[in-house]
């Protein structure tokens, strides 16, 4: 299996030109985004028509080649070929540019940087309060016992710590350094600020900072906050290090940025974001009390084109921030999970129709790996062949998001969206939100799947 990979990477680096026509590397769930020097030297076609690719898209200013789960197998092999086996983790590696890309290509790219990294152990941490509630359902663990108490506490970890997770992100995401960017998030989570807040909340007075005020916010599980405070450091990094005399700067640089974005942090730009936060949180509260449907059918129904453009990262911080904020994420997880089985039903649906061997083998299998949450595959390999399936999907997406929304269905931990993210729906007083998120999968998938067979392959007929 890793020569099959290795085979792999060593064809798709001769097609994107050669080492030489790399500038940089990294990959997400599915696709190796790569930075090239010449895109025209890139053989697309030759890409696009090579066992184990199943598409090649350029936008935003990279050069993407889909080629499913096993993408970080084949980065590896890349990377080695590169020469830069010691730098996966992306320490070092050299950084793309921005100044091709759009406002909305920018903001969106700024996105998926900060948070495609943390998604693992976001979701590993999802994944084991799903399972310990499930050990309480079956009465294998007391909530009493102190077997309960450590894997709650290291469940709960990843999303109390969120501040520190994404300012190692955000840290080398916005080129600035990751340690000192730590550092700011852990002083948000001090037991000495956390205490400082308390007391002063219970004693009805405040904080200040040489006479400043100092807003009493609790940090933990914040998202936006930080990112602010990154955001800030990056531009104060370079005008320091500037000045710096070079015989202190290794203490002297990063001293004087903490004794800045100090009174920073906890005087104006945490307290904004944590503002930002609320407003955000409000905004979505009144659209669950007004039009409690509406973002959920969207989401089901939209997701596959949002995918395609990538402006899906745009609404999963939304739903960490809900996570994190209130326990429960109605906007993002559960319209992508009902969205993602859709599009698995569509492409089983379709599959029926299909006379090619070849072609149907791939429906089934990309229809499959949809179903337990990778969509790409189909949606490149399927979908965008034969619109007609991406159109059940989108019906049967939106109609089971409808069904979400109608009955506040959430989920309760950041897990991929997916069949297997079902259990992630467990909690509240009752089983009702587990019950109904079990219908709205059956719902995406029946439709989709009825659709799809009955608009065929559309005006592109099976070969």
């Amino acid at each position: 299996m890793a020569n099959d990979y290795k085979q792999l990477a060593k064809a798709i680096l001769e097609k994107v030109g050669g080492k030489d026509n790399v500038s940089h590397l990294v990959h997400c769930a599915t696709r190796l985004r790569f930075n090239l020097r010449d895109e025209d030297k890139a053989d697309t076609e030759g890409l696009k028509n090579m066992d184990g690719v199943v598409t090649v898209i350029s936008q935003g200013g990279q050069y993407q080649v889909v080629i499913g789960g096993h993408v970080k197998f084949v980065y590896q092999e890349i990377m080695n070929m590169l020469g830069l086996s010691n730098k996966a983790s992306g320490e070092d590696v050299p950084q793309d540019d921005d100044s091709q890309k759009g406002p909305v290509a920018k903001v969106l790219d700024t996105i998926a940087g900060i948070f495609v990294p943390i998604v693992p152990p976001l979701a590993g941490a999802g994944m084991l309060k799903t399972v310990l509630t499930l050990l309480v359902m079956v009465g294998w663990v007391s909530r009493e016992s102190s077997t309960y108490q450590i894997l709650n506490l290291m469940s709960d970890t990843a999303f109390y710590f969120m501040p520190i997770i994404i300012a190692h992100s955000a840290g080398r995401k916005f080129k600035t350094n990751p340690y000192l960017a730590m550092l700011l998030g852990a002083g948000m989570l001090h037991p000495t600020f956390v205490a400082l807040v308390t007391a002063a909340r219970e004693a009805g007075t405040g904080l200040d900072f040489f006479g400043a005020p100092v807003a009493l916010v609790n940090y933990g599980s914040s998202v936006i906050p930080i990112i602010l405070c990154v955001w800030a450091m990056s531009y104060l990094e370079p005008i320091v290090d500037k000045y710096m005399p070079n015989v202190i700067r290794i203490f002297g640089t990063p001293m004087l940025i903490l004794l800045i974005m100090t009174p920073l942090t906890f005087v104006v730009i945490g307290p904004l974001g944590n503002y930002m936060g609320q407003a955000l949180a409000s905004g979505i509260a009144f659209l669950e009390e007004h039009v409690s449907w509406l973002v959920p059918t969207l989401v089901g129904a939209f997701t596959p084109l949002l995918v395609m453009t990538e402006m899906h990262y745009g609404i999963i911080p939304i739903g960490i921030n809900m996570l994190t904020t209130k326990g429960i994420d109605t906007v993002a997880g559960p319209g992508m999970m009902v969205s993602n089985i859709a599009q698995g039903g569509a492409a089983l649906g379709i599959a029926l129709r299909l006379k090619d061997k070849n072609t149907k083998a791939l429906s089934i299998s990309t229809g499959i790996s949809a179903v337990l949450g990778i969509t790409e595959p189909v949606l490149y390999g399927i979908h965008l062949r034969f619109r007609h399936s991406l159109y059940a999907a989108m019906i049967g997406g939106g109609v089971s998001g409808f069904y979400l929304g109608i009955m506040g269905v959430g989920r309760y931990a950041q897990v991929p969206p997916g069949l297997l993210a079902l259990p992630s729906f467990i909690g509240g007083d009752s089983s009702a939100n587990f019950i109904n998120a079990c219908i709205a999968c059956i719902i995406a998938f029946v439709a989709s799947f009825v659709v799809s067979f009955i608009l065929g392959t559309g005006e592109k007929k099976a070969s």
